[in-house]
């Protein structure tokens, strides 16, 4: 069992809004409690398997031979450490406790630690005949303040211990064994102290045959100790039907609370488990399967609520009434969140309530099963909490570091990022200021602040919330300006504690008159409106005021001019490559009516997709319709998804280097297509949609299966002025929206 250090019940739950006016922003954004912020920490050059801390000492086991400081390279200044490590809670540096386990053939590890409540043993599990030369059969007990074996706990068990809970009288273990103390004991047994089997039984199995055992591989006791969770690959315990996971007597093995019928799916397993107050906790890795987390109520042990994340999780940590994980979770679609993306490897959410909070300190997949962090525990010492992480990788927060890290629960170090700002002005007396919000590990609540023509004193101050797949727009509009003055903007992310540094300076010229073009777009009805007027960073405003900004990735290039509106607008430049793309902030549901348009600028003979709608933002789409794209000739294509892909085509040339106003409207009225102001096709039977939520896309995505794909999924050229409408635009505005955007 892991130490608890107290409980805190604040509620958090993150939103779009640009405005949030209060709480205020602070160094921790409640209820998370522990920075994001890395510690100098010692490294191993292998992968940890298990942690434990006693009295402001971490225990730490695994397969590695060596440890070297924080910041050495693999290799150099390493001190040896066969499979265990001991560390300063507090300074990350090992003490002078060593123990060496190995073993006569194969590969010695350490699997499991755990800790008496008393302090005073040290439990290990794993594979291993001898530690510092003692015989010992896979589970050893340490006398903590010698740091020697104990001679009076010497039992032998068959197989790999891969799990370990101590109470005062009982050490419960679990793993891939049949017999312990040469009693047949089949992957759960129980042993006194002093190493003497009890007469628990619980006996993980295969559900057709009880000699086919199954791996036990996670334990945890209710606080009053009168319910006992077993994790692992089984699927009946002591006979009963129960896959993964069972709750038991703590004395007898007699099952408590079966789990069949599918409420873990077959191919998911429990890796770890942890309890509170009130609830246990789950860690599930899947082949296929369920990956995430459930919580399960300690007062009728039934489901409180399910984390349906993929990502294979393997620990899970209640600090503070947060439940922090790892894992390398890569879509939780399922759970309203990010959809497939490449790994986010720690995560953190409310006890209550498994939607993400705002703590994502990150690793990379690392070596071996690339898997990336194992196993946590949590130390305090002087008055400060550390959260120590181990594992397989060998980055935290993108710098090197192999196999372990460590957090605290203060001070917080991190500053917020730089936001990406714009500005504009497009009627008289206004001049609009938007920036990406920025992004914080620990902070998902941040307080901006605003500057104007290079002051010392913020004009404007407003608090917003972001994580890393949400980060939405804010704006401040300033009318105290004069028309035909330039001004200039700047913008600060704070967390109460860092801030960030000034953004770029944004440049603006207060407008004389109101400009007719953008005007009629939002006139129009516009709720999404992009006219890539910036000169750098990853943020398109969203000049409709709906929020609707957009993220640009891979770095296209930014201010090209002349953009296709005269009169100085600017333009975006993509090459055609899956590297450069830009998407929406913020997922949308399937629109039943919509209208999409966009300028282009292309001589490219492999064409490309300029807009379309897909359920990805990081990845290529695997829903994927409602797009504009071009072919190698330089037609035309909209098409949508109703069951089989629907196309109508706008033939013609339109890659000959000069700028073309495309746009694509659906509706009951069925699909149309303008170019340059001219309806170029239609149908008017096609009138429905793939439904899936989604994100807009420009520059590209994937166009598999498609009628005529173009050589790239791609487009290499220009966009200008991309917008999207809730409603179907008549033949009448559209040709309105060409002549404008002609004359400028």
């Amino acid at each position: 069992m892991r130490t608890r250090l107290g409980a805190v019940t604040a509620a958090f739950a993150i939103g779009s809004a640009s405005l949030v006016l209060a709480p205020p922003a602070a160094a921790l954004t409640p209820p998370v409690a522990m920075t994001a912020d890395a510690l100098s920490t010692w490294q191993t050059n292998g992968v940890v398997w298990a942690l434990a801390q006693a009295d402001g000492v971490v225990f730490t086991g695994g397969t590695f031979s060596a440890i070297r400081p924080s910041g050495a390279a693999a290799g150099t200044d390493e001190q040896p450490a066969v499979n265990f490590a001991a560390f300063d809670a507090a300074t990350g540096a090992p003490t002078s406790c060593q123990l060496s386990f190995t073993v006569g053939s194969g590969t010695a590890t350490v699997r499991a630690l755990a800790v008496s409540p008393d302090k005073q043993t040290l439990y290990a599990g794993g594979t291993f005949g001898a530690v510092n030369g003692v015989g010992r059969s896979n589970v050893a007990a340490i006398d903590i303040a010698t740091c020697t074996v104990r001679d009076d706990f010497a039992v032998s068990v068959s197989a790999t211990v891969h799990a370990l809970l101590a109470t005062s009288d009982t050490v419960y273990l679990g793993g891939g064994f049949a017999t312990v103390g040469g009693q047949e004991r089949k992957s759960f047994a129980a042993v006194t102290t002093t190493g003497q089997v009890t007469d628990f039984t619980a006996d993980g199995t295969d559900l057709t045959s009880a000699a086919d055992y199954r791996s036990g591989r996670a334990l945890a006791l209710s606080p009053d100790g009168t319910k006992l969770a077993l994790g692992g690959e089984f699927d009946a315990v002591n006979g009963q039907s129960s896959h993964a996971l069972a709750v038991v007597d703590p004395t007898s093995g007699a099952v408590l609370r079966a789990y069949g019928s599918g409420f873990i799916q077959e191919s998911s397993v429990v890796k770890d488990l942890t309890v509170d107050g009130s609830a246990f906790f789950t860690a599930n890795e899947g082949t296929g399967g369920f990956d995430g987390r459930i919580a399960i109520n300690l007062s009728d042990l039934n489901q409180r609520w399910r984390d349906t994340c993929l990502g294979a999780t393997q620990f899970v940590e209640e600090y503070h009434s947060v439940l922090y994980s790892g894992s390398h979770a890569h879509d939780c679609s399922s759970m309203g969140e990010f959809p497939n993306q490449p790994r986010m490897h720690l995560l953190a959410q409310s006890v209550d309530n498994p939607a993400k909070l705002g703590w994502f300190p990150d690793t990379n997949d690392g070596i071996g099963e690339k898997i990336g962090p194992r196993v946590v525990t949590t130390a305090s010492v002087g008055g400060v909490d550390y959260m120590w992480v181990g594992g397989e990788f060998t980055t935290v927060n993108t710098k090197p570091q192999q196999g372990l890290t460590r957090f605290a629960d203060a001070p917080d170090t991190g500053a917020p990022s730089v936001p990406w700002a714009s500005a504009s002005s497009v009627e008289p007396g206004k001049v609009t200021f938007s920036w990406q919000s920025a992004l914080d590990l620990d902070d998902s609540r941040l307080t901006y602040q605003v500057y104007r023509d290079g002051g010392a004193t913020p004009v404007y101050t407003v608090e917003g919330d972001s994580i890393p797949w949400i980060r939405p727009q804010l704006t401040f509009t300033d009318t105290d300006v004069v028309p035909g003055e330039t001004y200039t903007y700047r913008v600060t992310a704070g967390d109460g504690t860092t801030a960030s540094a000034k953004s770029a300076t944004a440049t603006v010229v207060a407008a004389s008159a109101q400009e007719a073009y953008p005007a009629k777009v939002l006139a129009d009805g516009a709720t999404l409106y992009w006219r890539y007027d910036e000169t750098d960073g990853t943020f398109a405003a969203d000049a409709s005021g709906t929020l609707n900004n957009g993220v640009h990735r891979g770095g296209p290039q930014r201010g090209v001019t002349p953009g296709a509106v005269p009169g100085g607008s600017k333009a975006i430049g993509y090459d055609g490559t899956s590297a450069k793309y830009s998407f929406s902030d913020r997922r949308h549901p399937r629109p039943a009516q919509y209208s999409v348009e966009t300028w282009f600028k292309t001589t490219t003979t492999s064409g490309g997709k300029l807009v379309g709608f897909g359920n990805r933002r990081l990845e290529k789409s695997s829903s994927y319709d409602k797009h504009i794209y071009m072919t190698n000739s330089g037609s035309l294509v909209f098409g949508v998804n109703s069951g089989n892909t629907r196309t109508i085509t706008a033939s013609g040339a339109y890659n000959d280097g000069q700028w073309h106003h495309v746009v694509a409207t659906q509706g009951s009225g069925g699909m149309r297509l303008y170019v340059d102001g001219v309806q170029k096709a239609s149908n008017i039977f096609y009138t429905g949609s793939q439904d899936y939520l989604g994100y807009w896309h420009t520059g590209g995505d994937n166009l598999a299966n498609w009628p005529n794909r173009p050589a790239s999924d791609y487009f290499n050229g220009q966009l200008d002025e991309t917008a999207v409408y809730p409603t179907v635009l008549d033949a009448t505005k559209v040709a309105a929206h060409h002549t404008l955007g002609s004359a400028g």
